[in-house]
């Protein structure tokens, strides 16, 4: 294929790019400095030697146009919430004594103050802090850090576009603050937060923006007209400005629909749409809108995602038939590369045939760069690139590892029995009660115990060989041994092992099992300075040996008290790895779900009566269009039910989700036919228990009474009132009292209080019940 130069030379840019380092910098600065360690003097320059490095590497690979702006401490949103001064009235003193201080509070809340609340940055795994607004939430703009990093890309002569969360966007993602109606709509207060956003543009253009890129990655979502219309307006308000720089609204993650042609006529400067498969609608939808005349349009060709190589044949073509449609044409991601780890030659383990596959955030602004040079100077400058590219393609559609004859056959013979229990769940229910003996309102947690710093000596120590396999499990051993017994001295009626051995929920069953891989550095950010190394799903998924029984039945053995055995389940483990793209989504769940299913049908043999699959990723996961529920929701309470029906009635099977808005999935999380469901609770007020009484949800669950995310400790009393506020919802013989969340990341110290307040506080409200 050749290829002719644009008329106009393209650009190669990005929406965004990895905030931590390459070593992690930033988490160990922000720790550091929680810890009182690092001063905040050091803890800004460690963040301005980041952007900065940040920037150079952009602008070397060949980026015409760098971000400003996406850098943050802690979430970008809660940024936004700084910018426009919507500030939680209980958070104003801290914020007004100290803003860098204050701005922790809001995120990881206090003793005495509560944080905002968390969840899920649309169907990414990144969370992100819920702005609280209400009717009379007033709005000040404050720039100042997103000037004052403008002009740190600026001095270093590099051409700079800052990036903002769009208005209509964080209106929609808002909430009713607390003492606030429910039924409030933050999307009312646009008229007085477009104000604040004209001043802020105005400061940036004064700072020497040219652009300024407005993200509205809520308008991707199904929106009804008055949302719509609150759009048209905004951006119709925004681009009537005189005093402003050129505007450029962005949507990502999935098909624009109705809002293109809202924001295409908008009297704006240009638009960034997602041209990746999962929004190839984009491109008719533009064709069918008129098109772009006299206005930049950035093309997100390359998928910010995920972890795979550029098809650079198949992006070229799309290039090149939107030339027809834009003034400009320039070239980007699909969104920002915050979602992958940043430099795929520092994984020295992988097999150099599998690395030639794989991109990650320094190896997708290469691609970009590419693509944007054989577009605006044609495919000739380019020919080493392409063959190179068609070659890597090659290599992996032909692998062995991703074609296990074996592996297609067992999932290619399941039946609709394989999914399903063999008694329903109020015949098993009385098994369970007759086999466990558990009281009313039963404490349990949600797996992880805190991941001491001897834990992490113990598994380098292995790694660097200066301790062999028996010291290692002669140290995990005593780690499930002090953690039973803390529980047994607790009260804790279902007990847990700790997980002392896992490094991460995801990557050590990926370890585990055939067809995925891990990386040694491939670090991406879940929210705040919690990073993950979501391993890479390659291949077909088998499981050669027992991942969990070991370390499950050595815990039975110290206690008479349950234990529950604990595994992700297929959704997750799909969900938080960088799962592969040359197969539908379903076939890869069903492999997984048969390979877990092995394990929980030996973990039941091996004398286990409760085990737990987590899916916190279920809702994560779910499209952003309603057209798209039925069809994800079908393969994924599919493959759940498929990992958890080949065990007997008496066996209590759990599931466990946190961190995201459940009312929309309450019927699925029904599908899935556990018997108990533990989910995050405490931040919401016990929003979701009201959900799940509202939809009638017949099984026993356990809105969380800890909020696990804070380094507050509950109190007995606090916890025992949301107790009293789920038992409004659920019945005493359904309601379960645990954490929101494992506990993997919090000190020993606040996890022993907090467990001990939550079972005093099961202990007062189950004897305030009635009677029996």
């Amino acid at each position: 294929m050749t290829s002719k130069p644009a008329a106009a030379a393209a650009q190669a840019t990005v929406y965004g790019y990895p905030r931590q380092g390459a070593n992690r910098e930033l988490k160990k600065a922000i720790e550091g400095y929680w810890k009182g360690r690092v001063t905040a003097d050091a803890l800004r320059a460690t963040a301005a030697e980041l952007r900065t490095a940040n920037w150079r590497q952009l602008a070397t690979a060949g980026v015409h146009e760098v971000p400003t702006g996406d850098f943050s401490y802690y979430d970008h949103v809660l940024d936004t919430t700084v910018m426009v001064g919507a500030v939680p009235a209980r958070h104003r003193a801290a914020v007004a004594a100290d803003a860098l201080d204050g701005y922790f509070a809001m995120a990881r809340g206090t003793q005495d103050v509560a944080p905002l609340e968390m969840t899920k940055w649309f169907d990414t795994n990144y969370h992100y802090l819920v702005p609280e607004l209400g009717p009379d939430t007033v709005f000040t703009a404050n720039s100042a850090k997103q000037v004052a990093e403008l002009k740190e890309a600026l001095a270093l002569g590099i051409a700079a576009r800052p990036v903002l969360v769009g208005p209509v966007t964080y209106l929609l993602l808002a909430k009713p603050a607390p003492g606030v109606a429910a039924d409030f709509e933050p999307l009312t207060l646009l008229d007085r937060l477009l104000p604040v956003y004209a001043e802020v543009l105005a400061d940036l253009r004064a700072a020497g923006a040219e652009w300024v890129q407005l993200d509205e990655p809520a308008l991707v979502q199904d929106r009804t007209p008055a949302e719509l219309n609150a759009a048209a307006r905004a951006y119709r308000d925004l681009g009537s400005l005189t005093d402003r720089p050129k505007l450029l609204a962005a949507s990502y993650f999935d098909r624009l629909g109705d809002a293109l042609p809202v924001l295409a006529k908008a009297p704006i400067d240009g638009l960034a749409l997602d041209f990746t498969d999962a929004a190839a609608a984009n491109l008719d939808a533009l064709a069918a809108a008129g098109g772009l005349p006299g206005k930049r349009l950035i093309a997100g060709v390359v998928n910010g995602r995920n972890i795979w190589i550029n098809d650079f044949e198949k992006s070229l073509a799309t290039l090149g038939t939107l030339l027809g449609l834009a003034d400009r044409v320039d070239v980007a991601a699909s969104c920002s590369l915050l979602h992958v780890p940043i430099d795929a030659t520092a994984e020295r383990d992988i097999d150099p045939q599998i690395l030639r596959w794989l991109a990650f955030a320094k190896q997708k602004t290469t691609e970009i760069a590419t693509l944007a040079k054989g577009l605006s100077q044609g495919t000739d400058t380019i020919s080493a690139e392409l063959a190179a590219n068609r070659a890597d393609l090659a290599s992996r559609a032909g692998s062995a590892i991703t074609h296990d004859p074996a592996v297609r056959a067992r999932a290619a013979a399941v039946t609709d029995a394989d999914g399903r229990r063999s008694q329903p769940y109020a015949d098993r229910a009385v098994a369970q009660r007759s086999h466990l003996k558990l009281p009313l309102l039963p404490t349990t947690t949600i797996g992880s115990f805190p991941q001491t710093t001897e834990l992490r000596t113990a598994r380098a120590d292995l790694r660097a060989g200066r301790i062999d396999t028996a010291g290692y499990e002669q140290r995990i051993e005593n780690e499930i041994r002090e953690v039973i017994s803390f529980q047994e001295k607790t009260g804790i009626d279902v007990l847990v092992h700790g997980e002392p051995e896992r490094n991460d929920m995801v990557q050590y069953f990926a370890e585990q099992l055939t067809g995925y891989l891990a990386t040694q550095h491939g670090w991406v950010q879940s929210y705040g300075t919690r990073y993950v190394r979501p391993p890479v799903l390659a291949g077909d998924i088998s499981r050669p040996e027992p991942m969990t029984v070991r370390w499950t039945s050595y815990a039975n053995s110290l206690t008479e008290r349950p234990v529950k055995g604990m595994l992700t389940g297929p959704v997750t483990m799909l969900a938080w790895s960088f799962v592969r793209d040359d197969q539908p989504l379903g076939d890869t769940a069903r492999q997984v779900a048969l390979a877990l299913r092995d394990e929980v049908n030996d973990l039941e043999a091996a004398g286990t009566s409760v085990i737990q699959v987590d899916e916190p990723a279920l809702r994560e996961t779910l499209p952003l269009r309603a057209a798209d529920h039925a069809a994800y929701l079908n393969w994924a309470t599919e493959s759940f039910r498929l990992t958890t029906s080949g065990v007997r009635p008496e066996t209590q099977i759990h599931t466990h989700m946190c961190y995201a808005e459940f009312g929309d999935i309450v019927q699925a999380i029904d599908d899935l036919d556990a018997d108990v469901i533990s989910l995050e609770a405490a931040r919401s007020h016990m929003q979701v228990a009201r959900e799940l009484a509202a939809h009638g949800y017949p099984r026993e669950a356990g809105p969380g009474v800890y909020d696990i995310h804070s380094p507050r400790v509950p109190s007995a009393e606090e916890a025992a009132e949301l107790l009293r506020t789920g038992l409004d919802a659920i019945p005493a013989e359904r309601l379960w009292v645990n954490p929101d969340c494992g506990l993997k990341t919090r000190g020993w110290p606040e996890t022993q209080t907090s467990l001990e307040n939550l079972v005093a506080a099961a202990r007062t409200v189950r004897g305030e019940l009635p009677a029996s």
